[in-house]
C-alpha cells in the first residue's frame, strides 16, 4: 500500500505541479491544434511553396526527439537574446513537437472528404480559404476526432519532459519531494494518479465526442 502521509504532508507540492501541468497542457491543446491545423491546410494548398513549407515542417519536427526541442528553446534562444524560463520553453516545445503529428491527422481528413465539395464550394464563389473553414474543415474534424484524442492525451504525458527545464510540473516536484523524503516509489505513484485525473476525462469526453458525432451523421 503506498504511504499516503507522503502524499498529505506534500498536498501543497503536488497540487502545485498538478496545476502547472494541467495550464501547460491546456495552452498546448490549444496551441498545437490551431497551429497543426495550418500546417494541414498549407500541405494541401493548391500554391507548391505552401506545401514545400508544411511538409518541411512535419517531416522536421516529428522526426526529432521532443527533449532536443526543449533544450533549443531553453539553451540556444539565449544566445540570440531571447531569454525564455522552463515554462515557457517547454510549452512551446510540445506545441511545435505535438503539432507536426496534428496536421498529419487533420491532412488526412481533409483528403477524405470528398473533393466534389470542395469544387462545389469554390463554384459558389467561395475562396480557398473559406471553402476550408466553412466546408471541408468541419467534417474533416469530425472525422478525425479519435487520433486527434490520442495526440492530445500523449501532449499531456509528454509535458512530463519539462521537468529536465525546471518547469514546476507534476514530475519536477515529485523530484523534489524524493530528494526531500528519500521515497520513490510511493512518491511517483501519487504522480501517475494525478496524471490520470487529466487522462482519463480527456479520453472520457473525446470518446463522448465521437459517438455524439456519429449519431448527429
Amino acid at each position: 500500500m503506498p504511504n499516503f502521509n507522503i502524499l498529505i504532508e506534500n498536498w501543497n507540492m503536488y497540487i502545485e505541479g498538478f496545476l502547472n501541468t494541467l495550464y501547460i497542457s491546456l495552452i498546448g491543446l490549444v496551441g498545437s491544434f490551431l497551429l497543426g491545423t495550418i500546417l494541414a491546410v498549407l500541405r494541401i494548398a493548391p500554391i507548391k511553396p505552401l506545401n514545400w513549407i508544411g511538409t518541411a515542417y512535419v517531416e522536421f519536427f516529428r522526426n526529432i526527439p521532443l527533449l532536443i526541442i526543449a533544450f533549443f528553446f531553453y539553451t540556444a534562444l539565449p544566445t540570440i537574446g531571447l531569454q525564455l524560463n522552463g515554462f515557457q520553453a517547454g510549452t512551446l516545445a510540445l506545441i511545435i513537437y505535438t503539432s507536426a503529428f496534428i496536421a498529419e491527422a487533420v491532412r488526412a481528413g481533409i483528403l477524405s472528404v470528398s473533393k466534389g465539395q470542395t469544387e462545389a464550394a469554390r463554384s459558389s464563389g467561395l475562396t480557398y480559404i473559406q471553402t476550408m473553414r466553412y466546408v471541408v474543415l468541419p467534417q474533416a474534424i469530425k472525422i478525425v476526432i479519435p487520433p486527434l484524442g490520442n495526440q492530445f492525451i500523449n501532449l499531456v504525458k509528454n509535458s512530463s519532459i519539462l521537468t529536465i527545464l525546471a518547469a514546476g510540473d507534476l514530475m519536477y516536484q515529485a523530484d523534489l519531494i524524493s530528494t526531500r523524503t528519500f521515497v520513490t516509489f510511493d512518491v511517483y505513484i501519487f504522480v501517475a494518479v494525478f496524471y490520470l485525473v487529466i487522462t482519463i476525462p480527456l479520453s472520457t469526453g473525446v470518446n463522448y465526442l465521437e459517438k455524439r458525432l456519429a449519431k448527429s451523421n
